[in-house]
Parts: structure tokens; C-alpha cells; sequence
């Protein structure tokens, strides 16, 4: 029996035990090889992903250093409009999912791509407003567009800091049909991840693009689609995605374009909360 050091092909130095000449030791080099390689990926990725969460943790520290994107936070809040979505490829695409009434039995459709310029996202589908035949669902026609949680570094959440800003700014071009549009924040509390904030959105149909403009404090909270009593002021420093949901109860199909979606600062506009805040009696 000879004791040595074999070299593997994956240049990592093993200890194996073999006869000369012997199948056995054939046998044992080759699962050696097995090995090492196999330990050799369980290491690659680990850094792999480590090498990815320190660029965004990079990304992170330039943020708080140089301002939102790398750009000077007075240039920033200078801005007249500060575009967060814009759709100049696939890529950006990517970044938002669609769901419909499908997932409680419904039958509506929807879908996003390009436009026609290649630079704006086209949410169109049809509309069903007949429920699923199950005793239990009663109403149904509904299709939401909604952007993807951002990851931060090593996992964490990463949330979009609006406080700065009074304003949403769409610039839009529909059919015709009503649509909501909403936004989704940061919560304490697991109970509350159904919270949403919301507004309407009204287009006037045609080839012409319009400009929706609405201020924050007049996005109203709801719960599982239902609107609270118990009002509340949105928290606009941990905003964490916005959605557009269609669903005016007609059937038949929609279409909605999205040129871009940004935030301004209204000066003329002061208003902190536009609802009535009730306290509980006591």
C-alpha cells in the first residue's frame, strides 16, 4: 500500500490511499475527482453571491453619500419630475408582474409588453365579470399590474424614500375606463400586509397622452379591498411598489399605456391629509 498526494484536475490537493496498479484505485480517483469538484461549486457560489450583495451594498453607500441614482440630492429634489419607472426595454419589464381574477376561478386576461415606440408598457386584456360557479366567490372581473419587491444588500429590504415629494406623476394613455392605482408601504406589523393606499385614475381615451398628476395626501387606506374607517396619513419614507388595478365591473377588453412613472414637488400644494381622521371613543 502506498500513502500520497494526489493531484485533482480541479487543482485541489487529496489524500488518497491505492494499490499500484489496481482498479480499486482507479475507482478511488475517480470519486475523489467527484468530490472535489463538488465541494469546489459549494464554494464558487457562496462567493458568488457575496460578490453580488457587496455591489449592492456599494450601490447603497453611494445613495446615501451622493443621493438617489448618484445624483446630488439638491439636483434631485430640484428636478421637476423624478422618473422612477421607465420602460426603454424588456429589461424594464422585468421589473413588474401581472395577476387577474384567475386566482379565485375568474376568467380575465391580461398582459404587458412594449409599445409600438418600444418605449412605453402596454397593460391590455379582457375583463370577465362572471364569477367562478364555486358558492362562494360573488363578484369577479379584475386585472392588476404591480411592480417587483426590490432586495437591497445581503437580503435586506429595500424600500423608496418619497418624502420629500407632495405628488405622483403618470403620463398615461387609456381607453377611456377608470382605473386605481396604488401604492404599497413598509408596515409593522404582519396583520397589516394587505394595506393599501389608493386613488382613481380617469382616462379620457384617444391617441392623446395625458398627464395625471396626483398629490399623496389624497390616496385613501385600504384593506383587502375594502375602505377603512380608521384613516391614516401615508408613510412616504418606506414606500416599498405601486400597482394599477383594473377592474370598473364591464366586460370586454382595455388597454393602458404607461409612458413613465415619477414623483414631483407641488410648492402651491400643502395639504398633509385630505380625509377626516377619527379617533376611537374612549
Amino acid at each position: 500500500m502506498l500513502l500520497r498526494f494526489v493531484t485533482c484536475s480541479c487543482r485541489h490537493a487529496c489524500l488518497g490511499v491505492s494499490w499500484m496498479r489496481s482498479s480499486p484505485w482507479r475507482t478511488a480517483i475517480h470519486t475523489q475527482k467527484v468530490a472535489c469538484r463538488t465541494f469546489s461549486n459549494r464554494t464558487f457560489r457562496p462567493m458568488k453571491a457575496l460578490s453580488a450583495n457587496m455591489a449592492l451594498l456599494k450601490e447603497e453607500a453611494m445613495d446615501k453619500l451622493l443621493g438617489p441614482d448618484g445624483i446630488p440630492l439638491d439636483i434631485y429634489l430640484l428636478r421637476q419630475t423624478n422618473v422612477i419607472w421607465k420602460f426603454d426595454d424588456e429589461n424594464s419589464l422585468k421589473k413588474w408582474e401581472v395577476s387577474t381574477d384567475k386566482e379565485i376561478g375568474g376568467k380575465s386576461e391580461a398582459s404587458i409588453s412594449l409599445g409600438k415606440s418600444g418605449r412605453t408598457l402596454l397593460f391590455q386584456g379582457s375583463l370577465n365579470t362572471e364569477p367562478a360557479r364555486d358558492g362562494k366567490v360573488r363578484y369577479s372581473g379584475y386585472s392588476t399590474l404591480r411592480s417587483k419587491r426590490v432586495k437591497g444588500s445581503f437580503g435586506k429590504s429595500k424600500h423608496y424614500d418619497w418624502s420629500p415629494f407632495n405628488v405622483l406623476h403618470l403620463r398615461v394613455r387609456g381607453d377611456g375606463r377608470p382605473l386605481m392605482v396604488f401604492i404599497i408601504v413598509e408596515n409593522f406589523f404582519s396583520l397589516h400586509d394587505d394595506d393599501l393606499y389608493n386613488y382613481f385614475i380617469y382616462t379620457r381615451g384617444g391617441p392623446y397622452w395625458q398627464d395625471v398628476k396626483i398629490p399623496f395626501s389624497k390616496f385613501f387606506l385600504s384593506s383587502r379591498g375594502r375602505i377603512q374607517d380608521a384613516q391614516s396619513a401615508m408613510w412616504l419614507d418606506k414606500v416599498n411598489g405601486l400597482g394599477i388595478t383594473m377592474g370598473d365591473q364591464v366586460s370586454g377588453p382595455f388597454k393602458f399605456e404607461i409612458d413613465f412613472i415619477g414623483i414631483a414637488i407641488d410648492p402651491a400644494h400643502s395639504e398633509h391629509f385630505a380625509y377626516e381622521l377619527y379617533g376611537k371613543a374612549k
